[in-house]
Parts: structure tokens; C-alpha cells; sequence
């Protein structure tokens, strides 16, 4: 009898350690796929920006400074690197961004030109859906982390090495705002 209740102690041990591992290895590719989705959509704004340039040089080719900084942030984009690295270069280029609007609001035929109104409702859209990947990816990572810190899938996940994940976040609180940014014509 006494067998019996080791053996069966033994499956339930076995069977939660098998569990546990399975529900860390889901997180951790849940948390994969919303890096993706970000990644995504990185991508997708920063292969906008070109044209947005573009658009905006032919109104305002005084501003080349600007232009090469948004250049040079779109390089960085693309290179990619660390979740931090990628939050802080887009925390850049959504500055850089709303420093290109400003520019655009002193010449009202640029704010007229359909191209630039379309350019510029694809990025409100691209912005939109990079907020929604963040959303998706950092409870990914919430899910992930809790897992890793609470008792007992905390020992499971250090015996196979899992490791938190980062977060994706805005680090500077103004930035957290979201710009206004009108180019209706009145």
C-alpha cells in the first residue's frame, strides 16, 4: 500500500513538473510571437518613412538636419537589437516624427497635398496597431514573468534556464503622450 502512495505521488510530481514546463516553454513563445508583431510593424513604419520624407523635402528642403536624424533612426529600426534598444529608437523616432509634423504645419499646401494626408493616415494607422502589438506583447511577458517568479514553476524554470522577459516601454513619461497632430486643411 505504502508503494502505492509513493508511486502515486511520484506521477503527480512527474505530471506537474511536465505541466509546468509546458506552460513556461507556451509563455515563452507567446511572448516570441508579440516581439513579432511588433517587429511587424517596426518594419512597416519604418519602410513608410522614406516616402513620408519624400513628400515632405519637396515643401521643406531646408530641414536636412531632421531628415537625417528620421534616416538615421530608420537604420537603427531596421537593424533591430534588444527590446530596450528597439523602444528607445522608437521612442526617438515618434519624436523625430511629431518634429517633422511641426515642420509641415507652416506650409499649408504640404497639409493640402493628398499624398502627404495619405502618408500620414497610413502612419496614424501603423502607430495605432505598434500600440496594440505593445499591448499583446507585454502580457505576453506578464504571463511569462509571473510564471518564472511564482512558487513552485520557479523552480521548474530555473532548472531549464528560462529567463524574464523585457518589457516593451516608453521610458520617458512626456513621450507616453500621444501627439496631437491635425493636418486637416480648415
Amino acid at each position: 500500500m505504502f508503494g502505492y502512495s509513493i508511486l502515486g505521488l511520484a506521477i503527480l510530481i512527474g505530471g506537474y513538473l511536465v505541466w509546468a514546463y509546458n506552460g513556461l516553454v507556451k509563455n515563452k513563445n507567446l511572448v516570441e510571437e508579440g516581439w513579432s508583431g511588433i517587429d511587424v510593424q517596426l518594419r512597416r513604419r519604418a519602410d513608410l518613412i522614406p516616402n513620408l520624407i519624400e513628400t515632405v523635402k519637396g515643401y521643406a528642403a531646408h530641414e536636412d538636419k531632421l531628415f537625417h536624424d528620421i534616416a538615421e533612426l530608420r537604420a537603427k529600426s531596421i537593424a533591430g537589437g534588444t527590446v530596450g534598444e528597439q523602444s528607445a529608437v522608437g521612442q526617438a523616432m515618434s519624436a523625430a516624427l511629431g518634429r517633422l509634423f511641426a515642420v509641415a504645419e507652416a506650409y499649408p499646401e504640404l497639409k493640402a497635398d493628398a499624398n502627404f494626408r495619405d502618408l500620414q493616415d497610413k502612419l496614424s494607422h501603423i502607430e495605432d496597431e505598434i500600440q496594440l502589438s505593445r499591448r499583446y506583447y507585454n502580457g505576453a511577458v506578464r504571463n511569462l514573468n509571473t510564471m518564472i517568479e511564482s512558487f513552485p514553476t520557479n523552480i521548474v524554470a530555473g532548472q531549464f534556464s528560462f529567463q524574464k522577459a523585457e518589457f516593451f516601454e516608453i521610458g520617458d513619461a512626456a513621450a507616453r503622450e500621444v501627439p496631437k497632430v491635425d493636418f486637416k486643411t480648415r
